[in-house]
């Protein structure tokens, strides 16, 4: 398996929330990486993460607040 299959299969993992701007900790990247689903504790938006099943790519839901 060579870089770029690895870095394909890797599913991406946001550094900050989308909502706020607010950096996340490693731990809430760990947490992102492995349940696709956090809280920003600041400003509590659900940052959700599906999976596309055409390119298997990780994209964020529209949450309706």
């Amino acid at each position: 398996m060579n870089e770029q299959e690895s870095s394909e299969k890797k599913p991406k993992v946001f550094d900050a929330c989308p909502h706020c701007g607010r950096a996340l900790s490693p731990w809430e990247k760990v947490l992102l990486g492995v349940d696709r689903a956090l809280m920003c504790k600041h400003c509590w938006y659900r940052i959700i993460l599906s999976i596309n099943n055409d390119d298997k790519s990780f994209e964020p839901s529209k949450n309706k607040e």
